[in-house]
């Protein structure tokens, strides 16, 4: 594996000219934009310590309860590609802006809202809104950065995207525990209400204004693959859905006849696309962008990465509140230690020497391995595994972060400009089917344990989270594997 190298630049814009401050433009534009990031990636994964006190107040079960969580992942997951070539097509900063404004919104729906049915309604709303912002960062990076720059806002970008699902964890626990106003759950969503508004603001300050002419003509021209949509949309509802639901079922027919026609959509899905390619028109996912240097193990990497990262998450939060006991608070601040150890490796390895960087992948899946396999060991059997349990969290965030940022950095760095749209959402495509099935399948696997051992309680509860962690550390392993393969300059 080499060392990573920039991509030719963008080309200047009329925004960023040498006479209108280019550093600090550029410096306000990424905080801007990561800013936005944090909040939408954080809202993923904050409802996972608020789930056990949402599942009591508005009378959840437990299928329910994972709809919740991956109902917004579901339609961010879908939607993302297409709010890429939405942000090519009509720009960067009016979509980021519409994204934003919708989000925001969403929130403020969810925080009021008074059933489950409503909640995951909003979720699905708040989940739309994301993945027509989400997009429009890294493009935005793309455009506007290059060189050494690139390198480094990459690095914040890679920083922030993972950082945000221990730390959603964290202040989630904080906004529970509050109970602010007898508000209960309610404020995770609502503390996105004043962040986005501000955030709305400095964004039609900071933002460069969108270009037209050539490049919003070729987009334009492009379209934007309904048909496809609907065939990616439905595959991965066909699939999702009934893993949420099925475990609490007992896995009925229906469950398994959805399954299957979500392989049969996904097969219709790559045929149709494939066809499209050759007619000259623009799938959702072009082939060149497939083929650039690195992108494919990247996107197998990515997935596996946040797999692992988003299952290991809800079971233990599952597992912590209620097996141990412990208050929203206290499971919150226990991933401390992951978020803090993710940040700052993200931020520190491209400063490593160059025989080091040749192993980040490949270690990092390893390191992610032993930690996740170490976790379910030390709380198999219902104890708070001591100190000896801070070390493996730090371990997981570490090695996610090895395995995470410089798989993103390095396949972003083989990408053409006039990719940038389509390979951003690709990839962000990738990390949110990775989290959707990592919350899926194993958030089903660690409850289907747990009702198999009878009893209640907190033994019950860590040898089904040892089952759950095995699970993970095989998927980190085959990511180990993967990492191995040299990428292609």
């Amino acid at each position: 594996m080499t060392t990573t190298t920039s991509p030719a630049p963008a080309g200047p814009t009329p925004a960023f000219s040498k006479a209108s401050g280019t550093d600090n433009r550029r410096g306000r534009l990424l905080a801007v934009v990561l800013a936005a990031q944090f909040m939408a990636l954080l809202d993923a994964f904050i409802v996972n310590v608020a789930a056990p006190t949402i599942r009591t107040e508005l009378h959840a079960s437990g299928g329910g309860l994972q709809l919740v969580i991956a109902g917004y992942t579901i339609t961010y997951a879908v939607l993302l590609i297409t709010g890429a070539r939405l942000g090519e097509r009509f720009g960067h900063r009016r979509v980021y802006l519409g994204g934003l404004a919708v989000f925001t919104a969403a929130s403020l729906a969810c925080g009021l809202a008074q059933g489950t049915g409503e909640l995951i309604a909003f979720r699905l709303a708040q989940g739309a809104g994301s993945a027509v912002l989400i997009p429009q960062v890294l493009s935005l990076i793309q455009r506007h950065f290059a060189g050494e720059a690139r390198v480094k806002a990459l690095g914040a970008y890679s920083a922030v995207l993972a950082t945000g699902a221990a730390a959603g964890q964290v202040l989630g626990g904080i906004l529970v525990s509050a109970d602010l106003f007898g508000t209960g759950w309610r404020p995770v969503f609502l503390v996105n209400v004043p962040v986005g508004l501000v955030l709305l603001v400095m964004a039609v300050r900071v933002l460069p204004r969108d270009e037209g002419g050539r490049r919003g003509a070729r987009a334009a021209a492009r379209g934007l693959d309904l048909p496809g949509l609907v065939l990616l949309g439905a595959a991965v509802s066909l699939f999702t859905v009934p893993l949420v639901l099925g475990q609490e079922a007992d896995w009925p027919l229906w469950s398994w006849l959805s399954m299957t026609c979500a392989v049969v959509l996904f097969a219709l899905f790559c045929a149709y696309e494939s066809r499209l390619a050759r007619r000259g028109g623009a799938p959702l996912i072009a082939p060149r962008v497939l083929r650039a240097p690195g992108i494919g193990l990247a996107v197998f990497r990515i997935a596996a990465g946040m797999a692992v990262n988003a299952g290991f998450l809800f079971a233990l939060t599952l597992h912590l509140q209620g097996g141990l006991g412990y208050s929203p608070l206290r499971a919150g601040l226990t991933f401390a230690p992951t978020a803090a150890v993710f940040g700052l490796v993200g931020v520190v390895w491209r400063r490593w020497p160059g025989p080091l960087q040749r192993v980040l992948i490949p270690g990092g899946f390893v390191l992610t391995a032993v930690s996740t396999a170490a976790v379910g060991l030390l709380l198999r059997d219902g104890s708070d595994g001591g100190p000896w349990l801070y070390v493996a969290l730090t371990g997981v965030g570490g090695g996610l972060s090895l395995g995470f940022g410089p798989t993103l950095t390095r396949a972003l760095a083989g990408v053409r400009a006039e990719d940038a749209a389509d390979s951003s959402g690709l990839l962000a495509t990738v990390t949110q089917l990775g989290q959707l099935t990592g919350v899926a399948c194993f958030g089903a696997l660690f409850l289907n344990r747990l009702a198999s051992q009878g009893a209640p309680g907190a033994y019950s509860s860590g040898n089904a989270l040892l089952v759950c962690f095995y699970a993970l550390a095989s998927v980190a392993a085959l990511g180990a594997v993967s990492g191995l393969v040299r990428m292609r300059r």
